[in-house]
C-alpha cells in the first residue's frame, strides 16, 4: 500500500485525487505515505495548504517505485498462472508512458499472441524514466515512451515523430489560427503533463519556448490528455499535448499544431540490452505497424 500511495500522489500531486484513484480514504493514503517516509528517513513530498510537490528524494525514488510495483504485479501474475497449472507459460511485462499512442500496441498484441500462444502479457502504465529502470532490472521486457537524453543500458528505436498540439477553446482569440508558435503562446496559462510522468516531453517543450524567446507558463498539470481537455473546456487555459494522444477533437475545442524548433518529440520503443525473443518480436511488430500508420511522420 505504501508504494501504491507514493506513486499515486506523485502522479496526481494531490492527496484527494490519489485517494480517489486508489479507492481509499484520504487519511489512509496520507498515513501510508507517512509510514514510507518514516521507513526511508526522509520526506518524499513538500506539502502546503495549496500545493503538493516532490522533494529531491521523491523524484529520485519514483522510477524505482514504478519498477518495484511492476515486479510485484509480475510476481502476482506468475503466481496465478502457476496456481492454475500453467507453469509452461512465459510472461512479458509491457509498459507504456502516458500520452503515447497505446492504440498501436493494442493492434499488435493479437499478432504477438498468434506467434506465442503460451505468452502472458502484463501491461503497465509507467513513465519513460521508470521504464528504463524496470528494463535494467528485467522487471519488464518492453516499453513505449519518449526519447530522453542520457539514457544508457537499454535499446531505443524511434516509432514515430509526434507534433505538439495546442488545445484551444473555440471562443479563444487564438482559435482561428491554423498553426501556433511558442512566441504566440508566450505568457499564456498552459496545462500539460507533469514533469515526473514525462520529463522528456517537458524538456522538449521547454526547449521550444527557450529557442523562441518565449515565456513558458504552466499553471496546471494532469496525468492524461482527457483531464487536460476538461480543464481547458472549463476555461482554465490552453492545453498542450502530442498528436498521438488524441483520437478525436474534443467538443468545444480546437486542436492546433505547434510549429518551430523543438515542437516535435520522438516516441520510442525500449527494450533491454539483451531482449527476450518475445520482446524482439513485439518491438518488430510495433515498428512495422508504425511505419504503415497514416499518422507516422
Amino acid at each position: 500500500m505504501e508504494l501504491e500511495a507514493f506513486v499515486a500522489v506523485a502522479e496526481e500531486l494531490h492527496f484527494g485525487r490519489a485517494a480517489a484513484r486508489l479507492h481509499r480514504g484520504q487519511p489512509t493514503v496520507s498515513d501510508a505515505v507517512r509510514r514510507l517516509e518514516n521507513t526511508l528517513g526522509g520526506r518524499l513530498f513538500h506539502r502546503t495548504s495549496r500545493r503538493v510537490s516532490l522533494t529531491g528524494l521523491g523524484e529520485a525514488l519514483l522510477p524505482d517505485a514504478h519498477a518495484a510495483l511492476a515486479q510485484l504485479r509480475r510476481f502476482q501474475q506468475r503466481g496465478r498462472s502457476l496456481a492454475a497449472g500453467e507453469g509452461a507459460r512465459t510472461t512479458l511485462g509491457v509498459a507504456h508512458a502516458e500520452y503515447t499512442g497505446h492504440q498501436l500496441l493494442l493492434r499488435c498484441l493479437p499478432q504477438l499472441h498468434d506467434r506465442f500462444p503460451d505468452l502472458t502479457i502484463v501491461p503497465e502504465t509507467m513513465s519513460t524514466a521508470a521504464q528504463v529502470t524496470a528494463l535494467r532490472a528485467e522487471t519488464i521486457g518492453l516499453g513505449i515512451g519518449w526519447a530522453t537524453d542520457g539514457v544508457t543500458g537499454v535499446r531505443a528505436r524511434v516509432l514515430s515523430t509526434e507534433r505538439f498540439m495546442a488545445l484551444v477553446p473555440a471562443t479563444h482569440r487564438l482559435s482561428g489560427h491554423a498553426e501556433l508558435s511558442a512566441s504566440e503562446l508566450s505568457g499564456s496559462d498552459l496545462l500539460t503533463w507533469p514533469h515526473q510522468i514525462n520529463s522528456g516531453l517537458c524538456d522538449r517543450l521547454l526547449s521550444a519556448f527557450r529557442i523562441g524567446g518565449a515565456d513558458l507558463r504552466i499553471i496546471r498539470t494532469a496525468g492524461d490528455v482527457h483531464a487536460v481537455a476538461a480543464h481547458v473546456a472549463a476555461g482554465a487555459g490552453i492545453g498542450i499535448t502530442v498528436e498521438s494522444a488524441l483520437d478525436h477533437e474534443p467538443p468545444g475545442l480546437r486542436v492546433i499544431p505547434l510549429v518551430g524548433p523543438s515542437t516535435t518529440a520522438d516516441q520510442v520503443v525500449l527494450t533491454a540490452a539483451e531482449p527476450s525473443d518475445t520482446a524482439v518480436a513485439l518491438r518488430d511488430l510495433l515498428l512495422h505497424a508504425s511505419s504503415r500508420s497514416p499518422t507516422h511522420t
